[in-house]
This record gives structure tokens, C-alpha cells and sequence, in this order.
């Protein structure tokens, strides 16, 4: 292979470059000196080129010239590729991070996990074999409207993470400007980076590790504007106080500081923002004490009712309820309040785990990042991003507190219209309701509305600036008037108040809000796994019972149609196309056979699990294990991606058979 002159004169550069900073010619002249006196003889005898290039390769100093010229070729095939944009990159080589293209009129803070330890409860976790499907731990982070995610690492003691993050301090979006910010104005930016630690097992199933808020402005002190942290991650709800591991961070700022801060004035304004949050934190907890006295005092019966004021996030600080609510808008990813509610309806719902008896439910209100990341969480969790999410639509939403049927804890959401019209919407399953409250004054012959909701009393409603305690005669759900302006029905809390210490951009503990990621999930290849999987499934369960399988690939095809109608009636309440799949089926059906068909909806992707809960229907047991003269077996499957890799997961499986009486 010939190389271009100019080439062929640069390769020439590098390797000269390369041999010079090994100091190679130095260690060549050691070893002929070496050989000189070892292997010459006293008659002078000639020393070959050959002999050099046996001695050079004995001492191993060709393969060192070789490997580190390799590694310049590496690196030259690399920084040829196009470059990359400012966003999370994980490193090939673990020792050294590399550095991502910056914009030099930008400010960024780099952060590097250089590793965990001790997190103890993976002590006798064994090493994972090679290929061998492991429990995982995967780092989110959050800072200033932008969201990273680190590669997944095998639990361990001490967890391999080795991924850096470029966050850009300073964005045009958040008002910013466009000048360069020094590290005066850098420190009056009050976010923390908000850091999520995710456990997936190997089934696919996520726990919440830990939350931890990280103060990244100590480095505007450091030295060269580098400073390496040691994070002590807590537990979550039961386990707040409980170390789980330790985190090694090392922080920069790039472009590097002209002039940086001492140490005095970092900590003297960090102290000032400690205080000016306590400060407002007392005042907002006297007014509350002060409002619920009042509440008390309209009448006795009012210290029964939900009233929530105060809730404990994961990990277990009181926060007040409001500042859980933000007008979120979810740019193109969601097109419709309707399509919200479907999305919010399929993140997984999990009650917060208890530790021990007693029935008791654990509470925990998690932070939203918390909730994306784990991609589950209770209907306080669901009430709280689906009524953002309204907000963000325009709507005037609010999250209710009340109970369902047998007295249990519940939150949903109301929206209330220009009209008057009042609509309850159900989080956890995406369903609307339209209430008419009944009269109870109306006389017995009256026809009063029959309530379709499962909800039975409601003690408070609230949002992002608002807060209303439900002080009508009954707190029956089907009884109550939503006048909210009514001051003998809602009794609010001051407007002020509320702002004081839930309005974003104050100096509060109040977390920032994060954006909607995009989904992941290829939907086809998903859908195509899945299915493949069913199929091997159902072929296995009917051979054990002596049972063969024939499968219909152009059956399983038309079942296409019925899946997406399922789906656009759930996210729009509009039902369509139906007529169409009844009639390709009957078409498909010849006289005098049978056609059995059951769909059923998932919010997981386990085809394993979702075949053992498929298999507990007894309609659904039916169609696997037909039997019949030319029993022809089809499945389909539909996978509709949602934001933050949500998605709704429709499996159908149908038979055709012919009918022997």
C-alpha cells in the first residue's frame, strides 16, 4: 500500500515524535553498548544489523515501540471522526476520561464518576461471569434542564462506574445570556446536580437505591478548578439514614477559571442560602399550624379528613405538597392532555415497600427524577406528573387527596372548565370522569347521577400556587360542590405563602423539575422480539401436553388492526376501525369453523411473565390449549413507546378451528 508523499511525510513526523518521547534512541545505544560487550569477541568481529533487531527484540523494546504506535494510530482514527456534541460519553479506557468537543464561548462543569465503594450489601455479590446476565446499577443525573444516564454496571462492592458528564452551567434557555460567566455569577446558580442511583435485577425489574443532591459550586474554591468528592449515598423512605455506598467524584470546570473564589466565600454563601431557606421554611410551618387551627375550628370532625399539607420524599425530609406540582410541558414528545394521561398510566404503580406488619401504608412522595428513573411508583407519584403535565397544557389542574372504597388512601386529579364542567382523571389508569354532584337537599323522587368513579371522600385539592382544605358538611366525593372560589366550602391557604417556598427559582429546597426524555424502545424489533418469544412458549406449553402447533402467520397479521384500536381508545376515548377487523376476520374464517380471539394489555416487556399471568385467564387458556380438527394457532403483538421508554405492550392470541359436535 502507497501512501501520499505529504502522508507518508506526517507518518514519518509521528513515529520520529513517538521514538524521541520513549526515548528510544537512548535505549537502543544502551543495548549495543550491552551487546558490544557481552557478544563481540577480542578479534573484533562484525555486529549485524541482525543481531541489533534480535538483541532490541529480546529486551522487548520493538513490541514497546510497536503498541505506542498503534495507540497514536488509534487515537488519530479518532480524533479524524466527526465530532461529537456536548453531551454524556462514556470512556473505552477507564484510567483517563476523555474530553469532549466544548464550545469555547460555554461554561461547563465535567463530572466524573471515577468509581464506587462500599456498598455493602453487595459484599458476597460473586463476579459475574463473562456473558452472564447480572443485577445492574445505572447513575441518572439531572442539572439545569439537561438529563444524562451512565452505562450500566455490574453490582458489586465496589461498582466499576468510569463515565464522564459534560453539564453546561449557563444556557441561553434558562435566560442566561450569552456572555461567559465567571465564577462570581456561577455561584449565585443555586441547582444542585440531582443524582438517582437505579438497581435493575435480571428480570428486568428497578429499584430505588438512592437520591442524593450535589453541591457542585465547591469547586469555584478549588485549586486549578479541580476538586475530588467522596458522596456518601443514603438510603431511600424506611432506610433514609443508612449508607448504601460511597461515590468518587472528581468535578471541573471547563473553560478553566481566571480567578477563583476562596474557600471563606463559598462557604459564607452557601451558609446565607441554608439560613434564608430555614427562614422561610419556619414561616411557611408557623402559617400552616396557624391554618389548620382555623380548619379545626369550623368543625371537630375536620381532624378526620385528608388534609395534606406536608409530604416526606424519598428521602424522608417534609416537603409541602405543592412544591411536588410544576407546569411540565412535554415539547413534541406528547401531543395531547389525553395522550399525557396514556402515558402516565403505564410507569409502573408500586406502593412503597414496608418493613415489618401492621397493614400500614409507607409513605413516600417521590421527587420526579426518582419517579422517571425508576419508571414506577404510587398514585401520589402518577397524580403529581400527570397534573403537571395538564398544567403545562393549559388546563387548571389540581391534585385531590381523599380515599377509595374500604377507607384507602388515594390521590387523582381534577381539571376544572371554563364551563364548570368538572372532570376526574384517574393516573393509574388513564380513565376520565365527569362529575355531577348529587344534591342532597333534592327531594327522594329527584333522579340524582349515578357516579361512575371509584372515589368516595376527598379532604383537600392543590397545585403549584394553590391549596384548598375541603370544609363543605360532608367530604363525600358524590356530595361535593367544586366551587373553589367559595370560601365556605374550600378554605385556601395564602397564595404568598405557598410561593414563598414552592416558586421556582427561589432559594429553596425545593428540586428543580427535569424534561421528558425520548423513548429508546425500537417499537418493530420489540414487538417482533416478543412475540418470537410467545410463540416458542406456547409451542413448549402445548408439547407438554401432547398437543402440536400450527401457527397462521397471515391470521396473527390481521389481529394487527384490533391491537391499534385498543390503543388509540385508550389514549383518545374515541373507538375506531373495528368494523374493518370483524370483517377481514370472517373472511379469514371458513364456514363451519371457530374463531376465538383474546387480547390483553401489559406495561412490561417480560413475555415470560406476561404468558404465566396470560395463562391464569381461563379465556386465554382456552385458546393455547385448543384442541380440534385443523387447529390453527396465531399471536400478535404491538408495542407502543411512550416517553422515558414507558410503554403499552398489546398481546393477542386467537385460534381458528373447525367445529366437531
Amino acid at each position: 500500500m502507497s501512501l501520499p508523499p505529504e502522508k507518508a511525510s506526517e507518518l514519518k513526523q509521528l513515529i520520529q515524535q513517538q521514538l524521541l518521547k520513549m526515548d528510544v534512541h537512548g535505549r537502543i545505544r544502551e543495548v549495543l553498548a550491552e551487546t558490544i560487550r557481552e557478544e563481540l569477541a577480542p578479534e573484533h568481529q562484525q555486529l549485524s544489523t541482525e543481531d541489533l533487531m534480535k538483541a532490541l527484540r529480546q529486551r522487548g523494546i520493538i513490541d514497546d515501540v510497536m503498541k505506542e504506535l498503534k495507540f497514536v494510530t488509534d487515537e488519530k482514527e479518532r480524533t479524524s471522526a466527526p465530532p461529537k456534541p456536548s453531551t454524556h460519553f462514556v470512556d473505552r479506557e477507564p484510567s483517563v476520561l476523555k474530553k469532549a468537543n466544548i464550545d469555547p464561548t460555554r461554561r461547563y462543569l465535567y463530572l466524573q464518576v471515577l468509581g464506587g465503594k462500599a456498598f455493602l450489601e453487595h459484599l458476597q455479590e460473586p463476579e459475574p461471569l463473562p456473558g452472564q446476565i447480572c443485577s445492574t446499577f445505572t447513575l441518572c443525573l439531572h442539572f439545569r434542564n439537561q438529563r444524562f444516564r451512565s452505562k450500566p454496571v455490574p453490582c458489586a462492592c465496589e461498582p466499576d462506574f468510569h463515565d464522564g458528564f459534560l453539564l453546561e452551567v449557563h444556557k441561553d434557555s434558562l435566560g442566561d445570556g450569552s456572555k461567559m460567566v465567571d465564577a462570581t455569577a456561577m455561584l449565585s446558580i443555586s441547582d444542585p446536580v440531582h443524582m438517582v442511583l437505579i438497581r435493575t435485577d435480571t428480570f428486568g425489574e428497578t429499584t430505588l437505591v438512592a437520591s442524593y443532591f450535589l453541591e457542585w459550586r465547591t469547586v469555584l474554591a478549588a485549586e486549578n478548578g479541580v476538586t475530588n468528592v467522596a458522596v456518601e449515598l443514603l438510603g431511600v423512605g424506611t432506610e433514609s439514614k443508612v449508607s448504601v455506598g460511597v461515590l468518587n467524584i472528581r468535578l471541573e470546570i471547563y473553560p478553566q477559571l481566571n480567578k477563583v473564589l476562596s474557600p471563606e466565600i463559598t462557604s459564607t454563601q452557601f451558609s446565607l442560602e441554608r439560613q434564608k431557606t430555614a427562614e422561610k421554611e419556619r414561616l411557611f410551618l408557623v402559617y400552616a399550624k396557624q391554618w389548620w387551627r382555623e380548619y379545626l375550628q369550623i368543625r371537630p370532625t375536620h381532624n378526620v379528613r385528608l388534609v395534606k399539607i406536608f409530604a416526606q420524599d424519598e428521602n424522608g425530609i417534609n416537603r409541602p405538597v405543592c412544591s411536588y406540582i410544576r407546569p411540565l410541558r412535554a415539547g413534541r414528545l406528547l401531543d395531547t392532555p389525553r395522550q399525557a394521561a396514556r402515558f402516565v398510566s403505564v410507569l409502573g404503580y408500586e406502593r412503597a415497600p414496608v418493613i415489618g406488619g401492621g397493614g400500614g401504608k409507607q409513605e413516600q412522595w417521590c421527587t420526579l427524577l426518582a419517579f422517571l428513573c425508576r419508571s414506577k411508583g404510587d398514585c401520589e407519584d402518577h397524580a403529581n406528573l400527570l397534573c403537571s403535565l395538564l398544567l403545562g397544557y393549559g388546563l387548571e389542574a389540581f391534585v385531590c387527596v381523599g380515599t377509595k372504597a374500604k377507607g384507602v388512601p388515594h390521590a387523582w386529579v381534577v381539571t376544572c372548565g371554563t364551563d364548570g364542567t368538572i372532570t376526574f382523571w384517574e393516573s393509574l389508569t388513564g380513565h376520565r370522569y365527569i362529575h355531577r354532584p348529587i344534591n342532597p337537599d333534592d327531594p327522594p323522587v329527584a333522579q340524582q347521577p349515578k357516579p361512575l368513579y371509584p372515589y368516595r371522600t376527598i379532604g383537600c385539592v392543590f397545585n403549584h400556587h394553590k391549596f384548598f382544605g375541603n370544609c363543605q358538611p360532608s367530604d363525600a366525593v358524590e356530595l361535593c360542590v367544586f366551587d373553589l372560589h367559595d370560601e365556605s366550602k374550600w378554605k385556601p391557604m395564602s397564595g404568598e405563602a405557598i410561593k414563598s417556598v414552592c416558586s421556582p427559582g427561589t432559594v429553596s429546597s425545593v428540586p428543580p423539575f427535569p424534561p421528558l426524555c425520548a423513548s429508546t424502545i425500537d417499537a418493530a424489533i420489540t414487538s417482533n422480539e416478543i412475540e418470537l418469544q410467545l410463540r416458542i412458549l406456547v409451542s413448549e406449553h402445548r408439547k407438554d401436553l401432547n398437543l402440536s402447533t400450527v401457527w397462521d402467520d397471515q391470521l396473527s397479521y390481521l389481529l394487527s388492526p384490533a391491537l391499534a384500536a385498543y390503543e388509540l381508545e385508550r389514549a383518545t376515548s374515541i373507538s375506531a376501525g373495528n368494523e374493518e377487523f370483524q370483517d377481514a376476520i370472517r373472511r379469514a374464517v371458513p364456514d363451519g369453523h371457530t374463531f376465538k380471539g383474546f387480547p390483553i394489555h401489559f406495561v412490561y416487556r417480560n413475555a415470560r411473565r406476561a404468558f404465566a399471568t396470560c395463562l391464569r385467564s381461563p379465556f386465554c387458556e382456552e385458546i393455547i390449549c385448543c384442541r380440534g380438527d385443523q387447529v390453527r394457532l396465531a399471536v400478535r403483538v404491538r408495542v407502543f413507546t411512550y416517553p422515558e421508554s414507558a410503554c403499552a405492550v398489546w398481546i393477542m392470541f386467537a385460534c381458528k378451528y373447525r367445529s366437531v359436535l
